[in-house]
């Protein structure tokens, strides 16, 4: 039988790169934290890196599948000067207001559900780091563990948390 990977899903805004207070519309706010020996630490330990974001501002016409393409670029560069490799990048581009419901919006697992099938993970061995409650739903419904931070914090100080 196939071994299932292991993963880290991290949300982006106040976990991988400064939080604003509302949507990171333009390129030029878009400010990465310092998390590259935290991340390079999980990902020696086999963890797979990957990304579950909501992106709401893109179905409010705020900013552009195009400019959110350019900032995960950016983050997968930056991050990647440091030997950091992230997996795979999940984003909700759907808005309740706008869009109506779908089941990727955090707190739904959708996105998450996504990277485990996708990468053979075995969600019991997976952790979700994220800056909302939301964040921790999403992971508690896909069966991964949670982790709550604050935003801007840095991950290493929740590292003893992850096996």
């Amino acid at each position: 039988m196939q071994k299932k990977n292991k993963a880290v899903f991290l949300d982006r805004d106040g976990v991988l790169n400064k939080e604003m207070g509302d949507y990171v519309c333009k390129f030029e706010d878009f400010h990465v934290l310092d998390n590259f020996e935290a991340l390079k630490t999980l990902q020696d330990k086999g963890y797979l890196l990957i990304v579950a974001t909501n992106q709401g501002g893109l179905a409010k016409g705020w900013y552009t599948e195009d400019e959110l393409g350019k900032m995960h670029k950016h983050l997968k560069e930056v991050y990647h000067k440091h030997g950091v490799e992230f997996t795979d990048f999940y984003y909700c581009p759907h808005h309740p207001n706008f869009t109506g419901d779908c089941d990727c919006r955090k707190p739904k697992p959708g996105l998450l559900l996504r990277g485990i099938e996708k990468y053979n993970i075995d969600p019991s061995k997976s952790y979700f780091i994220g800056d909302r409650e939301r964040d921790v739903e999403a992971g508690t419904s896909a069966g991964v563990k949670g982790i709550l931070i604050d935003s801007d914090q840095p991950i290493s100080t929740v590292l003893d948390l992850i096996e």
